[in-house]
């Protein structure tokens, strides 16, 4: 593959594809997600969902087509995805009536059957969470990152005021900051973003900014607090305790397929893939070694291994049906896919009572490949995998400080942003972010929400800053 110092993007185009994770789709701008990357996809889905359900939410599915007329209602909304939209106009045959606008979200179809549902404020909360496809046409796409088509899930709720609303747009902004350091190992930075990059309708908009491996910024989920905008747009009311009607308070949040790109561009290397245990399809794979009878009993013991270590609740593949395959393919395969831990059997091992482990990067625990005895493999593999999802997050984490700096000066500016993040003092006006923008091609990507208070002249044009703290500016995907 080409190396990352080289060209990242190149990098990444290949790999995507050489590790199997997806091919592309007939129409320019798909993708086609191979049983390899979906898996990764299912493991984050599950712990996602687990989490929405648990905090109340209850799972729905709403139409993949939303009549044009829907989306006018909000005016900002279809003047924030009209250049995105695909549109139906000819079906069965016929000229529609009305053009279809295929999802690109579903605020629109969802506010529609929320001013159904809801009509006292015993209705509310209304928690609801889709897990869909969406379709925004990609001028410029990338397998993962921006593609025409993506899944995602969209959780939407109703509120009979501001301050529970917000809690709700705060949780979900926890949820995902969660899902991406657990599971993801992605030490992203949670906060706000500016008025200027806000979601086309909401009133506040939060976000986690992961650091890829070329210093780049990966928004990796975002969290919306619409207020009444859209309860307006589709008389979503409610009677409160004196009979009066009110608005209610709307949220939207959103995680989608983008995170494996994520996964991708913060721990992979010039060999492959690097993922993290808790997203591994394989988190174990057996080699085993040996040729004719050599070989058939060593993957009979590899399978017994396997059993064994499946038993611990660990996925593991053993690689025993491939024997036109050398062991080195196997292993440089494996390696590229990203497997945490490999294993390899040969008959030495066998004779020693001994299995020879490999991480797939060196860690503060283990260098390499090291032996260990046969009969302790299953019992040790869950602090090796727990120990290497840790070293990921740690890594990953120095990595992206060792990319930040505080800059006061626009000429710094420039420097830093050019493979890294800039913290920095701004006046929050998009004017500003504009010329930001059209100077270093760097955007605003989150006032962090654990950033300290300070205040300073803005980083551009000098004026005081907006926020009360520093804002992290970067290059983004």
């Amino acid at each position: 593959m080409t190396p990352q110092s080289e060209d990242f993007s190149a990098w990444y185009n290949e790999l995507v594809v050489k590790a199997q994770l997806v091919d592309r789709g007939p129409v320019r701008g798909t993708m086609v997600i191979r049983p390899y990357g979906y898996r990764v996809w299912e493991l984050l889905q599950a712990d996602l969902d687990r989490r929405i359900k648990d905090a109340g939410h209850d799972n729905a599915v709403f139409p993949l087509f939303i009549p044009e007329s829907y989306l006018k209602r909000e005016a900002e909304h279809v003047e924030g995805f009209s250049p995105e939209l695909a549109v139906v106009t000819i079906a069965g045959g016929k000229e529609l009536e009305e053009p279809l606008v295929v999802r690109p979200t579903s605020e629109t179809v969802i506010g529609e059957y929320m001013a159904k549902w809801i009509d006292s404020h015993r209705d509310l909360p209304l928690l609801l969470n889709q897990w869909a496809n969406v379709v925004r046409w990609e001028m410029r796409p990338r397998m993962f990152l921006r593609t025409t088509e993506f899944l995602w899930q969209e959780g939407h709720t109703a509120h009979a005021d501001e301050a529970d609303a917000m809690r709700e747009t705060m949780w979900a902004l926890d949820a995902y900051s969660a899902v991406a350091r657990e599971l993801a190992a992605i030490p992203v930075v949670a906060g706000e973003k500016t008025p200027g990059e806000r979601f086309a309708g909401a009133v506040r908009t939060y976000t986690i900014e992961g650091m890829m491996r070329d210093g780049r910024a990966l928004q990796s989920g975002t969290s919306h607090y619409l207020g009444t905008n859209f309860a307006k747009a589709f008389e979503i009311q409610y009677q409160d305790e004196d009979g009066k009607l009110r608005l209610a308070h709307t949220t939207s949040w959103g995680l989608s397929t983008r995170m494996i790109g994520g996964v991708i561009m913060t721990h992979g290397d010039d060999k492959g893939l690097v993922l993290p245990p808790r997203l591994a399809p394989y988190q174990v794979v057996i080699v085993p070694i040996g040729r004719k009878e050599q070989g058939e009993h060593t993957a009979a013991e590899a399978r017994k291994l396997g059993a064994a270590i499946k038993s611990m609740g660990i996925r593991v593949h053993v690689d025993d049906n491939r024997p036109q395959l050398s062991p080195g393919f196997k292993f440089n395969e494996w390696e590229m896919r990203g497997v945490p831990v490999r294993i390899e059997l040969g008959m030495r091992d066998l004779e020693n009572g001994v299995a020879t482990l490999a991480r797939r990067l060196p860690t503060e625990e283990g260098q390499g490949k090291e032996q260990i005895p046969l009969e302790k493999v299953p019992e040790l593999l869950p602090r090796i995998l727990a120990d290497f999802q840790s070293f990921l997050l740690a890594r990953a984490e120095a990595f992206r400080d060792g990319r930040t700096a505080e800059v006061d000066d626009f000429a710094a500016f420039g420097e830093q942003v050019n493979g890294g993040w800039a913290r920095v003092f701004h006046c929050g006006r998009a004017e500003c972010e504009d010329e930001i923008k059209a100077d270093t091609a760097a955007t605003p990507r989150v006032i962090p929400a654990d950033g300290p208070e300070e205040s300073g002249g803005c980083v551009k044009c000098g004026q005081p800053s907006a926020y009360g703290k520093r804002v992290i500016f970067g290059k983004a995907y």
